[in-house]
């Protein structure tokens, strides 16, 4: 018993460490965001501002060549546009190619996996090519449709569903219940785990991309947060006040989302590799 409290306690002390290693970054940059100009550019840093300011704040939020609150506003909408327009068309096609049989289900699954190992920075000028046909460029569309219709998901949703036990929708068929009823009666209820799973996964690819913006949104108040911060990093770059403080806001959502979702997200990723 001893030995096993021993062993807990240094695995307990391990994590606490590791912990450490990740969260002091974080924090050194939220304080760094509270310094004033002087104390964030010393050469020795100090993990407690003296005297703490939200002057980096008001400047990032109030600066007009650097509309930051649009940015942030710009891309909320485009990341939770993306991540629904992503759950809206990974959804059904990954219940088709778990439950549904239909000859050449197994040729499309393959053909759909294959396309993951299709690296991104190929797609870039045909994508390009129909955003412009579409006259997208510049706009908020421009960044939020094309990548929704990646194959991840389409994986990612299949392997949770192939996990959920097939006499569920049995007896809902048993009651007079048709497919469509079945998937949205039975399957998605039961599926909440690895919806908001996938998601917040989606969201954050859409809310962290960085190259693509830059291609497709061209004017200063159009841009993503990422992209404009790089382009704000760039007239300030001996401002760590106010890099840290832009870095921030660009954190919230990200720590907040997962916050709120870890539960489900832990459920989901965990459920989703059972069965291949």
């Amino acid at each position: 018993m001893a030995v096993r409290k021993l062993r807990r306690s240094l695995l307990h002390l391990v994590l606490a460490v590791v912990a450490l290693g990740y969260l002091s970054p974080l924090v050194y940059m939220l304080v760094t965001s509270f310094k004033t100009r002087g104390d964030a550019g010393a050469t020795e840093p100090a993990w407690i501002p003296d005297p703490a300011t939200l002057d980096a704040y008001r400047h990032v939020l109030g600066a007009t060549d650097s509309p930051v609150a649009q940015w942030f506003l710009n891309s909320l909408l485009a990341a939770t546009g993306h991540a629904a327009l992503v759950l809206a068309t990974a959804t059904p096609a990954a219940y088709a190619l778990a439950r549904l049989e239909f000859r050449g289900r197994g040729v499309i699954f393959t053909v759909v996996v294959a396309t993951l190992f299709v690296p991104p920075m190929i797609l870039l000028i045909p994508n390009f090519l129909i955003v412009n046909e579409l006259m997208w460029v510049d706009t908020l569309p421009a960044v939020i449709v094309p990548m929704a219709g990646g194959a991840f998901g389409v994986f990612f949703l299949r392997q949770f569903f192939l996990t959920l036990p097939g006499e569920l929708e049995e007896a809902a068929e048993l009651d007079g219940c048709n497919r469509w009823q079945i998937f949205l009666r039975v399957v998605l209820p039961l599926s909440r785990p690895a919806l908001v799973t996938l998601g917040l996964l989606a969201f954050l690819m859409n809310w962290n991309d960085f190259l693509w913006p830059l291609y497709v949104l061209l004017s200063p108040e159009s841009l993503t947060l990422p992209a404009g911060l790089a382009n704000f990093q760039n007239a300030n770059s001996i401002r760590y006040d106010l890099l840290m403080a832009g870095a921030v806001i660009a954190s919230v959502p990200v720590l907040l989302l997962y916050v709120v979702a870890q539960r489900w997200v832990i459920e989901g990723v965990s459920r989703s590799g059972l069965k291949g």
